[in-house]
C-alpha cells in the first residue's frame, strides 16, 4: 500500500491535480471524481495504518482540489467530471452506488472524517451539501445509496477519533489490541512527529495516552488502554 501510494504521488500527482493513467513513465488525462474521492479515503486508512505528516499534508491538497474542480458549490454535491474537463453532452453528478460505490458517496465521507480530524467547516459543510442533495433520492430507495447512507450516519453522530502519543515501539502494540472499528478513527503519533494540525498536537508521552474526541471535543487522557476497550 505505501509503494502504491508513493507511486501515485510521484507519477499522478501534478500541479495540484491527480491524473488517471499512467505507462512508459509518461502519465495524463484527468482524473474523475472516483479518483479524488477512493484516494483520499486510502490517504485516511493509510495514516491510520503508518501515521506520516506528508500523507495528511497530501490529503488536505487532495481534499481542496477536490472541493476547487468537481463540487457544485450553488446545488451541492460533486460531478463526476472536473470544471475544466473538455465540454460533453451530459455531465454526471450520481450518488447511486454501482459495481464500486458513489464517488459522491465517498467524497461525502471522506471529507467529513478529514474535517473531524483537522476541524475543518469547508470539508464538513461540503459533505453536508452532499448528503443534503441526494437525500430525497436515498429517502426512495435507500438500498442503492448505502455509501451515502454511511456518511449520513457520521454527519449524525460523528466517528471516534482515539488519538495515542507515546514511544513509537510502544504504540504498535496499543492499536493491536484496539483492532478494527467501523465507527473509530485511530492515530498512533509516536514521539518526534513535527508539523501536527492543532487537533492533533497532543504533548509527546514517556508511556502511551491517548485522547478520545468526537468532533471537536477531546477527553482528558488516559494511560490505561482497557479504558478504551470497555
Amino acid at each position: 500500500a505505501r509503494r502504491a501510494l508513493e507511486f501515485l504521488r510521484a507519477a499522478l500527482w501534478r500541479d495540484g491535480r491527480l491524473l488517471a493513467t499512467a505507462r512508459g513513465g509518461r502519465a495524463h488525462l484527468d482524473a474523475y471524481l472516483d479518483d479524488y474521492a477512493f484516494l483520499l479515503a486510502a490517504l485516511l486508512e493509510m495514516m491510520q495504518a503508518e501515521y506520516r505528516s506528508e500523507d495528511l499534508d497530501f490529503a488536505i491538497a487532495l481534499a481542496d482540489s477536490l472541493l476547487a474542480r468537481f463540487e457544485d458549490k450553488e446545488a451541492g454535491g460533486f460531478y463526476f467530471t472536473a470544471h475544466d474537463h473538455e465540454t460533453l453532452i451530459h455531465r454526471p453528478k450520481s450518488g447511486h452506488d454501482n459495481a464500486t460505490p458513489s464517488g459522491n458517496g465517498i467524497a461525502a465521507f471522506a471529507l467529513q472524517r478529514l474535517g473531524h480530524l483537522l476541524g475543518e467547516t469547508r470539508y464538513l459543510e461540503a459533505a453536508e451539501r452532499t448528503i443534503q442533495l441526494f437525500w430525497p433520492h436515498i429517502r426512495q430507495a435507500p438500498g442503492g445509496f448505502a455509501s451515502l447512507l454511511r456518511a449520513a450516519g457520521e454527519a449524525m453522530v460523528p466517528p471516534e477519533i482515539v488519538i495515542l502519543r507515546g514511544p513509537a515501539g510502544v504504540l504498535a502494540n496499543w492499536v493491536g489490541r484496539l483492532g478494527a472499528n467501523p465507527r473509530r478513527m485511530v492515530l498512533a503519533l509516536p514521539n518526534g512527529v513535527a508539523g501536527l494540525p492543532p487537533m492533533l498536537a497532543k504533548p509527546e508521552c514517556d508511556a502511551v495516552n491517548a485522547w478520545v474526541c468526537r468532533g471537536v471535543t477531546c477527553s482528558a487522557p488516559t494511560a490505561n488502554i482497557e479504558d478504551l476497550l470497555n
